[in-house]
């Protein structure tokens, strides 16, 4: 991995990217993304994943917005998932560029190039071999002198969070923050070289970016899987042996248990598993017990503006709170409830608005003052999460305050009516809206 990381850093040099430039990463879970993110790194460049879900107009704002100089991509992946094809619609003219070295886009004036991987071409769009000859005269000092020139506390990662009242916003993090969530995150699982880690989350996302670090700091596997099948995965957690399944989100967990083949499914290398119990219906509690009796259930809370995970329980926490509640704060991490109106810190055990404090924390939005004046305050990321914590310091989930409903004047959480629905045995997921 270390030595393709560094053919593509090269790779990106020769591109012409410069310290501190932005490259955008517009590709599906692969061995190449991984390469890329971290050839990147090795050329002293930012990180900007793509979703590689976005369409062309998506693809053309995150572009222009995060100043990209150079996209990664690909080709045809599958039938229906052609990148060259929306970045032809998000970026009109791409095809009939003069120079496909150096672009000169009126949507994107930043953007001076796009590489596509593996076999193909495409016009305007560069292949591995057209750069092939200037890669290979990068000398070894060239990126040696790059990677030494990265900080800390230099940006590392723009994320780009899901939009849905309002165009996806940059989260700016640092290298030290996403390395460091990472390694907090092995320290709370007791994660060594022997752990086989089994992710089905996209590599363009946040809950998979700052656990690569963690297995890799460790060095332990990292197991994955291009797109999310459930049965697919479940054969994979068998034969790989995975020792931590990080399937986190309700909809994963649901196909996987509701698939035929979980009840034959030998699972018992899993040692742990990030299920977030506390936020499932009751069904999915029994049968996981039931499957995986030796397996320690774990629930997390987290988000992009803190490199991911916040809180998450530590695998010798009692078990009860395991299942009812997401964890205490990870190493590095404060956490407090407020009071959204006024500000002031809540009583153990009332509602309030979940505050984050620590080197995790987003540097700020890119290239939005206003949003980043927003969040950022007096040194402490205010989430927009509504949230409580007991006695023990461990935190619950209680919805996005923008999703409390006004039900006969009182604030009601949507999330509460989801988990209430959800407990019927008939009910597979629900979703509460005003």
């Amino acid at each position: 991995l270390h030595a393709r990381a560094l053919a593509r850093a090269r790779q990106l040099v020769a591109l012409g990217v410069q310290p501190g430039e932005h490259v955008g990463i517009l590709l599906t879970t692969s061995f190449e993304f991984v390469e890329v993110m971290f050839g990147i790194a090795c050329a002293g460049a930012v990180m900007v994943p793509i979703n590689a879900r976005y369409r062309g107009g998506e693809i053309a704002y995150l572009a222009e917005n995060a100043d990209l100089v150079t996209i990664v991509t690909t080709g045809q992946v599958a039938e229906g998932l052609n990148f060259v094809q929306r970045l032809r619609e998000g970026l009109p003219g791409i095809e009939h560029a003069a120079d496909a070295h150096a672009l000169a886009l009126p949507a994107t004036p930043r953007l001076r190039n796009v590489l596509m991987l593996g076999e193909g071409s495409a016009p305007g769009l560069l292949c591995e071999a057209d750069i092939a000859a200037a890669a290979a005269g990068v000398p070894d000092e060239a990126i040696a002198a790059r990677i030494a020139g990265v900080g800390d506390d230099d940006l590392a990662v723009i994320l780009y969070t899901s939009g849905t009242t309002s165009n996806p916003k940059g989260c700016m993090i640092s290298g030290r923050a996403i390395i460091g969530n990472g390694r907090a995150m092995a320290q709370a699982y007791g994660m060594t070289d022997k752990d086989r880690f089994w992710s089905p989350l996209p590599m363009f996302h946040i809950a998979a970016t700052f656990p690569i670090c963690a297995c890799f700091d460790v060095g332990s596997a990292y197991v994955t899987l291009g797109y999310f099948d459930a049965g697919v995965a479940l054969k994979l957690l068998e034969q790989s042996r995975a020792t931590i399944n990080y399937a986190c989100f309700v909809t994963i967990i649901g196909d996987l248990i509701d698939h035929p083949d979980f009840a034959k499914t030998d699972l018992s290398a899993v040692r742990l598993m990030n299920s977030s119990l506390a936020l499932q219906p009751p069904g999915f509690v029994e049968r996981l017990r039931k499957a995986m009796p030796n397996c320690i259930q774990v629930g997390t809370y987290g988000l992009s503006e803190a490199s991911g995970t916040v809180c998450t329980s530590p695998v010798d926490s009692p078990e009860h709170l395991r299942l009812t509640r997401l964890g205490s704060p990870m190493p590095g991490q404060e956490v407090r409830i407020v009071d959204p109106e006024t500000g002031r810190e809540v009583p153990t055990g009332e509602r309030g608005e979940i505050c984050v404090r620590g080197v995790n924390v987003l540097m700020g939005y890119y290239r939005d003052p206003e949003k980043t004046a927003q969040v950022l305050r007096d040194g402490w990321l205010h989430t927009g999460d509504t949230g409580s914590l007991d006695e023990h310091g461990t935190i619950m989930f209680h919805g996005r305050i923008k999703d409390m409903l006004k039900v006969g004047g009182e604030n009601v959480a949507a999330v509460e009516f989801e988990a209430l629905l959800q407990r019927h045995p008939a009910v597979k997921l629900a979703q509460v809206v005003g």
